[in-house]
């Protein structure tokens, strides 16, 4: 018998959380704007869930969206939320950073895991963008990063399980590879028969209605490409519970 894997949750806000704990996940990915891909959260929303919540927290440090090939100040950013967090109790840390020419940028990354020592780090998917899977692995494991979160270098799991399953076979015990982005009720066990992992990441979030009842419909907090003003998204603790029973 298959025993059974770890689900963490990917989530940006404390509700979300609570949610995910009730539900029976195992950890959470904690970021903020989730609509970038994940950004590092703020320091309120990591104190309130640590006093909220027993669940382990695992703390993005990704200063902005868009690549993962920063600047000497969003690394100097990267550094100072890093400290921040393990000292404020982050079970672990989650980062990503890339050499212009898709390779892991191993010097910066091994300052990130000299001040997150001892908490473990998982490398992000910006593995997904880079040049060469196989290696990338290889420098990862070499580096001594604990996880990988990665969709196969596809969009989504279900379109990189076989990638996934190779990736997860030629790991064995060294790192952890974790399968992420698009998972759902529909193919959960499908994925998990074909890439055979010990853990995954899931985003099961179900929006609600805002509570606002003025609601001028002329003015936008974004840019054109945006999420409705009036729609809140948190995890579903009822679907977190589909996925871990």
């Amino acid at each position: 018998m298959n025993e059974k894997p770890i689900i963490e949750i990917c989530l940006e806000s404390v509700e979300s959380v609570i949610a995910a704990e009730q539900g029976g996940a195992d950890r959470v990915e904690l970021c903020s704007d989730l609509f970038e891909g994940g950004l590092t959260p703020t320091l309120g929303t990591f104190r309130t869930a640590r006093r909220l919540s027993s669940l382990q927290l695992n703390v993005m440090i990704r200063p902005r969206g868009g690549d993962f090939c920063y600047s000497a100040t969003e690394f100097a950013v990267m550094e100072e939320d890093a400290k921040i967090f393990k000292e404020e109790g982050a079970d672990a840390l989650v980062v990503g950073i890339l050499n212009p020419d898709g390779t892991i940028d191993k010097e910066r990354m091994q300052r990130i895991i000299e001040i997150a020592n001892p908490l473990p780090i998982t490398f992000h998917r910006a593995f997904d963008v880079t040049v060469n899977p196989y290696a990338s692995l290889e420098t990862l494991i070499d580096l001594g990063v604990q996880r990988v979160l990665t969709s196969g270098m596809e969009p989504t799991v279900m379109e990189g399980f076989r990638l996934l399953a190779q990736l997860v076979k030629k790991a064995g015990d060294r790192i952890i590879v974790m399968p992420g982005c698009g998972i759902t009720e529909r193919n959960f066990e499908f994925i998990k028969e074909q890439v055979k992992a010990k853990e995954y990441h899931l985003f099961l979030p179900r929006t609600h209605e805002s509570s606002m009842v003025h609601r001028p419909d002329h003015i936008y907090m974004g840019g054109l490409l945006r999420q409705d003003e009036f729609l809140i998204s948190h995890t579903d603790a009822k679907r977190v519970v589909e996925m871990t029973k």
